[in-house]
Protein backbone atom coordinates (compact mmCIF):
# COMPACT_ATOMS: atom_id res chain seq x y z
CA UNK A 1 0.00 0.00 0.00
CA UNK A 2 1.35 3.70 -0.56
CA UNK A 3 1.07 6.14 1.71
CA UNK A 4 0.77 9.41 -0.64
CA UNK A 5 -1.08 12.44 0.49
CA UNK A 6 -3.67 13.21 -1.26
CA UNK A 7 -4.44 17.04 -1.80
CA UNK A 8 -7.51 19.34 -3.63
CA UNK A 9 -4.31 21.50 -4.93
CA UNK A 10 -0.76 20.36 -6.24
CA UNK A 11 1.63 22.28 -4.01
CA UNK A 12 4.36 24.59 -6.44
CA UNK A 13 7.64 23.90 -5.26
CA UNK A 14 9.38 27.62 -4.70
CA UNK A 15 12.28 29.00 -2.73
CA UNK A 16 11.02 32.49 -1.88
CA UNK A 17 12.00 34.52 1.16
CA UNK A 18 9.15 36.10 3.43
CA UNK A 19 8.42 37.74 6.64
CA UNK A 20 5.70 36.88 9.27
CA UNK A 21 4.22 39.69 10.79
CA UNK A 22 2.00 39.69 13.91
CA UNK A 23 -0.40 41.67 14.82
CA UNK A 24 -0.33 41.78 18.56
CA UNK A 25 3.57 43.12 18.87
CA UNK A 26 4.09 43.81 15.25
CA UNK A 27 7.12 41.76 15.01
CA UNK A 28 8.30 40.12 12.30
CA UNK A 29 10.09 36.63 11.61
CA UNK A 30 12.23 35.85 8.23
CA UNK A 31 11.09 32.64 6.94
CA UNK A 32 11.46 30.70 3.95
CA UNK A 33 8.42 29.44 1.81
CA UNK A 34 8.96 26.01 0.45
CA UNK A 35 6.13 24.65 -1.34
CA UNK A 36 3.22 26.86 -2.33
CA UNK A 37 -0.69 26.71 -4.66
CA UNK A 38 -3.77 29.20 -4.92
CA UNK A 39 -4.55 27.85 -0.77
CA UNK A 40 -1.69 27.81 0.96
CA UNK A 41 1.99 27.62 1.40
CA UNK A 42 4.71 25.35 3.20
CA UNK A 43 7.07 27.35 5.57
CA UNK A 44 10.66 27.19 6.97
CA UNK A 45 11.08 28.84 10.46
CA UNK A 46 13.49 28.66 13.17
CA UNK A 47 12.08 25.93 15.62
CA UNK A 48 12.31 28.11 18.27
CA UNK A 49 10.22 31.06 16.27
CA UNK A 50 6.77 31.44 18.17
CA UNK A 51 4.30 32.05 15.64
CA UNK A 52 0.17 32.81 16.23
CA UNK A 53 -2.55 30.76 14.98
CA UNK A 54 -2.70 34.07 12.44
CA UNK A 55 -0.71 36.36 10.80
CA UNK A 56 0.30 37.96 7.72
CA UNK A 57 2.89 36.58 5.75
CA UNK A 58 4.80 39.57 3.43
CA UNK A 59 6.71 38.19 0.76
CA UNK A 60 8.14 41.13 -1.39
CA UNK A 61 9.16 39.31 -4.57
CA UNK A 62 4.83 38.61 -4.98
CA UNK A 63 4.77 41.85 -3.40
CA UNK A 64 1.63 41.12 -1.80
CA UNK A 65 0.89 40.21 2.23
CA UNK A 66 -1.20 37.04 2.97
CA UNK A 67 -3.24 36.35 5.69
CA UNK A 68 -2.98 32.81 6.71
CA UNK A 69 -4.03 30.66 9.45
CA UNK A 70 -1.82 28.10 10.47
CA UNK A 71 -2.87 24.13 9.74
CA UNK A 72 -0.18 22.21 11.14
CA UNK A 73 3.78 22.79 12.86
CA UNK A 74 6.17 19.96 12.80
CA UNK A 75 9.78 21.24 14.05
CA UNK A 76 10.85 23.98 11.35
CA UNK A 77 8.14 23.63 9.22
CA UNK A 78 4.38 25.25 9.15
CA UNK A 79 1.53 24.45 6.74
CA UNK A 80 -0.93 27.56 6.49
CA UNK A 81 -3.92 28.38 4.91
CA UNK A 82 -4.01 31.50 3.18
CA UNK A 83 -7.41 33.32 3.99
CA UNK A 84 -7.03 36.49 2.11
CA UNK A 85 -4.40 39.16 1.12
CA UNK A 86 -3.24 42.69 1.73
CA UNK A 87 -1.05 45.30 0.04
CA UNK A 88 2.13 46.05 1.42
CA UNK A 89 2.36 46.14 4.84
CA UNK A 90 3.00 49.80 6.02
CA UNK A 91 4.91 48.37 9.35
CA UNK A 92 7.09 46.63 7.15
CA UNK A 93 10.39 48.47 5.79
CA UNK A 94 11.94 45.73 3.18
Amino acid sequence: MSTKEFRSEHRKRVLKGATIITSITNSETTCTIRNQHAAGAELKVPVETRVPPEFLLYVPVDGIAYRCVMRWRKNDRIGVQFTGTETKPRLHYG
